[in-house]
């Protein structure tokens, strides 16, 4: 090797070393795209919009929110697993995106783990079970009598199998020992619809997409899946206060990008977000009925990593299928 390529060889791993840092330096120097594989109304589509502003205003930039619905999540997840791995475009990914679809789905075409970069997870997500409100009954322990004197007459719907309002369903149906017949719908919106017009009698919401409506007294809420009470309604018991002692359920919303995208990308993000979770977006998630849940990368990446296991047995034990 001449003594000039020896310089240009030095030279080029300095400019690589640089590269790094100089990339968080411009990063954003265009608009930033959040994307969420559910519908528009749908919680997810909520709480990327409660974070596009603030972020967009740390970042300089405008943060757009795009949804990108079908299969669980994956429609959306496989999109942004397989974009560029620029920071440009994230995704906020469930619990149900990133732990209970690998153990449902028998093939992804992406790897949950593998082809994301957790960024943060941005709170943790209660449901709440809630009744036509045309119903007699108004209590927890009303309904579980009238579950148990009509086995598989009640139909209670949900977003989709596999998904958190499906599972914290059957959760309740073993934990309860209750018969309840499960009708799955594409997304939470068509739900809300037949739980108003009582061609359902009940439903497992996550807090944030029903909470307007529970507060106008549109349903009947009777209790929340996790063990403290949500601060957005103070007023509603756990359901292991109500009557079920020890009954836990709950998800969580996280943001992640596409596992190539700069390490100083990924840092500055995590910074960011993590930032404003502990201020004014954290007090707004509250109000929505999330529990802000500021996170270290690596922190969230376990997360995932012990939720796969958690939902799979859950999955495996209530014999879940898509079917």
């Amino acid at each position: 090797m001449s003594r000039f390529t020896a310089h240009l060889a030095t030279a080029l791993v300095a400019i690589a070393a640089l590269a790094g840092p100089a990339a968080a330096q411009e990063y954003p120097n265009r608009p930033v795209k959040i994307v969420h594989g559910f519908p528009a109304g749908a919680g997810t589509d909520i709480v990327a919009r409660l974070l596009a502003d603030p972020l967009g205003k740390v970042l300089g930039q405008v943060v757009v929110v795009e949804p990108r619905s079908g299969a669980g999540g994956n429609v959306g997840s496989e999109y942004v697993a397989k974009g560029p791995a620029d920071g440009y475009t994230l995704y906020l990914g469930t619990a149900g995106t990133h732990a209970i679809n690998a153990s449902l789905y028998k093939s992804l075409p992406f790897d949950v783990q593998k082809d994301f970069a957790p960024i943060t997870i941005l709170g943790d997500v209660p449901n709440v079970l809630v009744l036509n409100k045309n119903l007699p009954q108004k209590s927890l322990a009303d309904f579980l009598a009238f579950a148990r004197a009509n086995p598989g007459k009640i139909n209670y719907g949900s977003s989709g199998n596999g998904t958190s309002m499906h599972l914290s369903g059957e959760q309740f149906k073993a934990f309860a020992k209750v018969d309840l017949t499960h009708i799955p719908y594409r997304g939470s919106p068509p739900v809300t619809t037949d739980l108003l017009s009582g061609q359902l009698q009940a439903a497992f919401y996550q807090v944030p997409t029903l909470l307007g409506q529970i507060k106008d007294g549109q349903f009947t809420a009777v209790g929340v899946t996790t063990a403290q009470r949500v601060k957005a309604l103070p007023d509603i018991p756990t359901l292991a206060e109500a009557g079920l002692p020890g009954f836990s359920s709950s998800t969580w919303y996280g943001l992640l990008a596409p596992a190539a995208t700069p390490r100083p990308v990924v840092e500055r993000l995590n910074k960011e977000v993590t930032t404003l979770l502990r201020g004014e977006l954290g007090k707004k998630f509250e109000e929505q009925g999330l529990i802000p849940w500021p996170t270290t990368t690596d922190e969230f990446a376990k997360v995932i990593a012990d939720d796969i296991k958690k939902w799979g047995a859950i999955v495996a034990s209530t014999g879940t299928k898509l079917d």
